[in-house]
């Protein structure tokens, strides 16, 4: 990825092996990009919880990021409740963090910006 591209504007790539997995330095420069996100205790995906007002909030929420993650061909863990979506990303295919894990979670927070 291009850093001079703003992450919500970059585009998800096919990505296969772990030579695509990111380093810790990495994964740290690009965490300052996505305030509000964690690391999952295990260091291999990123997590967030977004909270709502009701439960009609939520599901727009959840469709408008189906419809981003089917674009992006990258798609979260959600775990989908009342007043709050959990989304955590991780790209298997590389066996931990990608430079599309924290694309796709930008755009998350663009849907609600």
């Amino acid at each position: 990825m291009n850093d001079l591209i703003p992450l919500d504007q970059a585009h998800c790539v096919a990505l296969r092996g772990s030579e695509h997995r990111l380093s810790e330095a990495r994964v740290r420069e690009l965490l300052l990009q996505v305030p509000g996100w964690e690391l999952a205790e295990d260091g291999h995906a990123l997590t967030k919880t977004f909270r709502f007002d009701d439960y009609y909030r939520t599901m727009a929420f959840v469709n408008a990021l189906a419809f981003m993650a089917h674009r992006e061909d990258h798609h979260p863990d959600l775990g989908v409740h009342y007043d709050r979506c959990v989304v955590r990303y991780s790209t298997h295919d590389v066996g931990g963090l990608s430079e599309n894990d924290f694309i796709c979670a930008a755009k998350a927070e663009a849907l609600i910006g």
